[in-house]
């Protein structure tokens, strides 16, 4: 931004005003945040020279018209009187570093709040979309529910197979909270800001139960493999201390995940009122949005989702690879079916949750790009969940008496209570 801070036919008229030089002087005491970014530079002055201090007048000129801009400092004003003359405002086009600090915006406004754009649609769309994801919603709590109480009501389904289910169906119950509710309530508010502690908090416990779900599916497909790989000695490996400390453990690994990645995400810069082009506070969003370059965070969670997906992965794969192979030497027939019976519904789950995941957090960064983002997250926040309990009521006929046993003695009893009441 250049401008004529002179009259260069008049320069003598302009130095002899006296009101002028009072005003644009260099004597203006100004509270500025950041100093004049160069240093003239200095000659060795004759004694018979007599110093030109029409650029110093010219400098402090420039300060006093754009402060907002260059923000010229009094003392480096001063200073100027004592150098070589330049030629006036246009020397500035050749300091560098100058016009990119006097054109960029200033960094230091925290973000508050971030606007949430959610899924580009019709106004009138919007309450269709919000009974669907509210019905959605209601039913994976009401499912994952169930299974709990089945669990937990039925001794035959006290087996660690069982206990890990119960985990989670626990996990995708608050999975799915943390998302379904603000979304729900953008769906029909026009405000759909959020602010900063509390994106921050959704994604904090979003990346928990993501990295949780991965590793206690790689706990269930290690359970599986010893259920069929060793059916003899299944209870003396599989015992009630260690199904305890495997789930303990995943739910560790998925809070220290998380929170080593919070480290790097929430100390970010955010400039503004950064807008998301997400329906939720997702990694990939938040490092697109930021001012500061954001390559070191990424490389951070690149390397965690690298580990939290990639062992898991292998685990389960190796896991598979040896239950195959066992199942294959089984001479009959029906053997092979009932053995492969009791995993294909892990298996199912596993493929479902791994393939919709996968490519989004491998590079979180470079899937933002891409609008089949919101597509592929509502997969998996919203369509795994009230999927898997479906997928295991309909594989495994133990969690469909013990569910029909649940729902029929829920009837019973509020019939008795009618009957007493009346």
């Amino acid at each position: 931004m250049m401008m004529n801070v002179s009259n260069p036919s008049t320069p003598e008229a302009d130095l002899e005003d006296p009101d002028l030089e009072t005003s644009l002087g260099c004597t203006m005491k100004l509270h500025l945040n950041h100093s004049f970014p160069f240093r003239l530079p200095q000659e060795k002055k004759s004694t018979a020279e007599i110093p030109d201090t029409r650029p110093a007048q010219q400098l402090c000129r420039l300060r006093a018209i754009v402060i907002p801009i260059f923000a010229i400092s009094s003392h480096q004003c001063k200073l100027a009187l004592h150098h070589k003359p330049r030629k006036g405002v246009a020397s500035l086009r050749k300091m560098p570093g100058v016009v990119p600090k006097a054109l960029g915006v200033d960094n230091g406004t925290s973000t508050i709040h971030f606007i949430l754009l959610g899924f580009p649609t019709r106004p009138a769309f919007q309450p269709l979309l919000f009974c669907v994801f509210l019905a959605t919603y209601l039913l994976t709590l009401l499912e994952n529910l169930l299974i709990i109480l089945a669990i937990r009501s039925h001794g035959q389904l006290h087996t660690p197979m069982y206990f890990f289910l119960s985990h989670l169906s626990f996990l995708e119950m608050w999975y799915v909270t943390v998302i379904a509710p603000k979304m729900l309530a953008d769906l029909l508010s026009q405000d759909k800001s959020i602010s900063f502690p509390g994106c921050m908090t959704q994604l904090y416990f979003f990346v928990t139960f993501v990295c949780t779900e991965y590793i206690l599916l790689a706990v269930m497909a290690f359970d599986r493999h010893v259920a069929i790989c060793n059916p003899l000695r299944y209870a003396v490996i599989m015992t009630s201390q260690l199904c305890t400390g495997l789930a303990g453990g995943c739910w560790l690994c998925g809070l220290l995940t998380a929170m080593i990645k919070m480290v790097f995400i929430a100390r970010l810069h955010y400039c503004g009122t950064p807008a998301i082009n997400h329906y939720f506070c997702d990694i990939s969003p938040l490092l697109n949005v930021s001012c500061e370059d954001s390559s070191q965070a990424e490389l951070v969670d690149f390397f965690l989702a690298l580990v939290v997906i990639a062992v898991p992965l292998c685990v389960v794969v190796t896991s598979y690879a040896t239950i195959l192979t066992t199942i294959l030497k089984i001479p009959s027939a029906q053997g092979r079916q009932k053995a492969f019976s009791t995993c294909a519904s892990h298996l199912a789950v596993v493929t479902l949750f791994y393939s919709t995941t996968l490519f989004t957090y491998a590079r979180p960064k470079l899937m933002y790009a891409y609008n089949s983002n919101k597509v592929v997250s509502l997969l998996y926040t919203a369509l795994v969940p009230l999927l898997n309990p479906i997928i295991y009521c309909l594989r495994n006929r133990e969690v469909k008496v013990a569910l029909k046993k649940t729902v029929l003695c829920g009837r019973r009893e509020s019939r008795e209570d009618e009957e007493s009441r009346s």
